[in-house]
């Protein structure tokens, strides 16, 4: 039964009445003082794993230490100050997930060197490759609306071109499950263009046209004979999704995973517009130099991502949380199942150590252990790592603009990894 407010007024203000609620007036007091405490004991322990990633580099040995922690010592630990300083890297922006969700960004350093503007937590960063990884989710969020299938030959999406048939092709047709395994027989290439004449069109690259300079996007084997990493295969993808939707690629990623994810500060347009970032990190030679970005404005989908940790950081936990089953605001469990499935083992030789290739993504461990990963490095040095790990909950990303930031984040990665492994670190 519940009081009117007139009877509650009444009750209140008898003698039993005030007890009462001097009680529970002084029960809420209590409760709030124990939530306080336990905020700023979460805030402790945040900032003592903060303090332990920023003191806690050591020089890099391999790149295990970025899938699992390593049992180095700290006696020999140096700063991340000290390792970006001989890396020669202005700057850096992490972003950490703990416990599924988002736990503590921060930023480092400079936009550029021998300015004063701070990277902070919404400093934008070129992605590069890790732009994949947000491909990948695109086409498998229109292959669970029935618009694009897997394993149906691209050609039959394709409108505006066409790949070319040929002897190889006559074999086994390209697919978006082969093109997002590099495993459709496309060329390695970068994509050089004609200075001075403008950039060219998806369909110029595609084609290696003038004022392209690339390798044309031929198929050169029997696809799903060969693993050949290709950043053309995802430009293919970028079409494809193109074509069969009407939208423009930029479009796609904003009404498909920005928009639903609040991830504000991310955008497949270059350069980015305002109220999309917080300024923007400048590239950086191996030398430390200041470097112009190079980013082509019609080739995207491969490494046209411009973002921040905090972002990629919610675009991880998504992932790991429709993994889980705990939510399909992106894909769904049975999707992000597939999503992290080994569509093939790739040789140790090549990253040293054993990594499968899943549906856009690279992948190491399984069970518990699984951890998912895309590293990414664009010319002529900006650097992006992104690691999940499932199974805990956990994971980074770490972005650079220093040609040498790629080695820098794996350090930075496994001190973090140490970090969340050993309760008693400084």
């Amino acid at each position: 039964m519940t009081m009117s407010p007139s009877t509650w007024r009444i009750w209140r203000d008898s003698n039993q009445g005030r007890g009462v609620v001097h009680a529970l007036a002084a029960f809420a007091v209590a409760v709030a003082a124990v939530a306080s405490i336990a905020a700023q004991n979460v805030d402790v322990e945040v900032d003592r794993r903060i303090h332990a990633v920023e003191n806690g580099l050591v020089p890099f040995t391999t790149p295990r230490c970025v899938f699992e922690a390593d049992s180095t010592g700290s006696a020999n630990s140096q700063t991340l100050r000290d390792r970006m300083k001989h890396y020669k890297v202005p700057g850096v922006s992490i972003a950490a997930i703990e416990d599924g969700k988002p736990a503590w960004a921060k930023g480092y350093g400079v936009l550029s060197v021998g300015g004063d503007t701070p990277v902070t937590t919404g400093t934008c960063f070129q992605a590069a490759s890790t732009s994949k990884l947000v491909t990948a989710a695109i086409v498998l969020r229109h292959v669970e609306s029935g618009i694009l299938q897997l394993d149906e030959d691209v050609n039959v999406y394709l409108k505006s071109w066409k790949l070319r048939e040929n002897e190889f092709t006559r074999q086994q047709k390209v697919t978006l499950r082969l093109l997002l395994t590099h495993q459709a027989g496309l060329p390695a290439t970068d994509f050089p263009e004609q200075e001075g004449a403008g950039a060219p069109s998806l369909i110029q690259v595609l084609d290696g046209e003038a004022p392209a300079m690339n390798k044309p996007a031929i198929v050169e084997c029997t696809p799903g004979t060969k693993w050949l990493y290709s950043n053309l295969g995802f430009l293919v993808i970028q079409l494809v999704l193109e074509d069969a939707t009407g939208k423009p690629f930029p479009r796609l990623a904003r009404e498909t995973v920005f928009e639903p994810l609040g991830m504000d500060n991310s955008t497949f347009t270059y350069p980015p517009g305002q109220g999309i970032c917080d300024g923007e990190a400048m590239p950086h030679d191996a030398d430390g130099v200041l470097r112009r970005p190079e980013l082509p404005p019609t080739a995207l989908a491969q490494g046209g991502l411009v973002t921040t940790p905090s972002d990629l950081a919610l675009f991880a936990a998504e992932l790991m949380s429709a993994y889980a089953g705990s939510s399909d605001r992106l894909l769904s469990r049975e999707t992000m199942r597939q999503m992290f499935r080994r569509e093939l083992e790739l040789d140790p030789e090549m990253f040293g150590v054993p990594l499968g290739e899943g549906l856009g993504t690279f992948l190491y461990g399984e069970g518990e252990d699984l951890v998912f990963t895309h590293p990414g490095s664009n010319s002529p040095g900006m650097n992006c790592w992104l690691v999940g790990h499932p199974g805990t909950g956990t994971g980074i990303v770490v972005m650079t603009n220093g040609a040498m930031g790629e080695v820098l984040a794996m350090e930075i990665i496994a001190a973090f990894n140490r970090a969340q492994g050993d309760p008693g670190s400084p």
